[in-house]
């Protein structure tokens, strides 16, 4: 672990973090979280997540060579008053390391634009601004941007869709390599918000029949399949299926029922620790695709490893956001739909299938073939790079709160 910042806001007293798990040419990157009850051992455990994220997409002749891992979180809850103004004050104070180490953009609970327009109206940069040094075009980077992050798709915005789209593309390749075909298949989802939302539409325009969504207020189901589209345009901004809009044969059960759905593919795609192993003996599924971050604890995965569910990690399946913000400001990309998804679906088509490729080979878990994927690449990394170890910004005083750094310098 490289650093650990735990601040505190003067006006509710709520806790925040910010957690730098490793740092690439002098740089990390990962979302901000906000939800009531996060604690800094799940941004830890987040921060590790984002360094697995980045070393995985590293591939030769790319322009982007990953950076490092990292996270923030703050215990608030994102639906209660005040919530824009703790979010706000966290920002102002964290913004020292942001501009030095931190690329960061959103995550559960917060949205990009609600990020974008807090920078701006601070004069705070932007959540890019510390990778902007190691960008060699910067009149490039500002053009594919502004293409990317303006560009709309059937009235949802491009970077709102680039995540589903990888964790439905790691579900086609996961059903393929067993001689399944999505068309056939059918799959429940827990959460609705950008990633459970996006991952539904894709899943459904293949063919892939989505019995059961889970929100905040309940379980929606239809074993016939719901009508995906109706849903996702009458959804509230944090996810929530408006009821008014379900068709008479739909059905609302209990929230949880999801871990019961009779399907092929479960998407938890809402929160962490969603499976636990008193979970296990409910699964029917064969498959779970980890669109959520750290949403299934290790022994639960082991546990289903032993009955033979196929478990495709988080830090793969759930990575397409994170890899094509950075394809499209090194290049990789232009910015485009067509070329973003053409991208999406070839990388994580193929990361998935070879995972799947080697765990069948040498008798480990998906987990363990991705991560010695990782940690090949990450030595890869240190070869080519030079990894700074100069040390944090110091502890500070902020008038919109109050930081206490903790720094290892340590390289994970």
């Amino acid at each position: 672990m490289f650093m650990d910042i735990t601040w505190q806001d003067p006006i509710t007293g709520a806790r925040g973090f910010v957690v730098i798990d490793t740092l690439v040419r002098g740089t990390a990157s990962g979302g901000l979280r906000m939800r009531a009850g996060c604690t800094l051992e799940e941004v830890r455990g987040l921060a590790q997540g984002m360094t697995r994220k980045e070393a995985i997409h590293y591939r030769p002749g790319r322009r982007y060579i990953p950076v490092g891992g990292a996270k923030g979180g703050i215990d608030f809850d994102p639906r209660a008053d005040g919530a824009a103004e703790v979010l706000e004050r966290f920002l102002v104070a964290v913004n020292p390391i942001m501009r030095s180490y931190w690329a960061l953009g959103e995550d559960l609970g917060v949205r990009q634009d609600t990020i974008d327009e807090i920078l701006a109206r601070r004069g705070l940069g932007s959540g890019l601004t510390a990778v902007e040094k190691l960008v060699d075009d910067p009149a490039g980077m500002d053009a594919r941007s502004q293409r990317a992050f303006t560009t709309v798709v059937d009235g949802v915005a491009q970077d709102e869709l680039v995540g589903g789209l990888g964790v439905a593309t790691s579900v086609f390749a996961a059903l393929e390599a067993d001689g399944r075909d999505p068309a056939g298949a059918t799959a429940a989802i827990q959460g609705f918000g950008s990633m459970g939302g996006a991952t539904a539409r894709f899943l459904a325009e293949a063919g892939v029949r989505i019995v059961g969504i889970a929100d905040a207020d309940g379980f929606v189901s239809n074993p016939e399949g719901l009508d995906i589209e109706a849903l996702l345009a009458t959804r509230d901004p944090f996810g929530g299926i408006d009821r008014s809009a379900l068709r008479p044969e739909d059905r609302v059960g209990d929230r949880d029922e999801w871990l019961d759905a009779d399907v092929d593919v479960l998407v938890p795609a809402a929160v962490s620790y969603a499976i636990t192993p008193a979970d296990c003996g409910r699964i029917r599924a064969t498959h779970i695709v980890e669109a959520a971050n750290m949403p299934v604890l290790p022994e639960a995965e082991a546990a289903l490893a032993a009955r033979g569910v196929t478990v495709i990690p988080d830090f793969l399946a759930n990575s397409a956001t994170n890899a094509w913000w950075w394809w499209v400001t090194f290049g990789d990309v232009d910015g485009t739909w067509e070329d973003s998804r053409a991208v999406i679906e070839e990388t994580l088509g193929g990361l998935t299938r070879d995972v799947l490729a080697e765990a069948r080979a040498s008798r480990i878990t998906p987990r363990a073939a991705a991560q010695a994927t990782v940690d090949a690449n990450l030595d890869r990394l240190r070869l080519i790079t030079a990894d700074p170890t100069d040390g944090p910004a110091p502890a500070a005083d902020s008038a919109a709160g109050t930081l206490d750094t903790v720094a290892s310098g340590a390289k994970r």
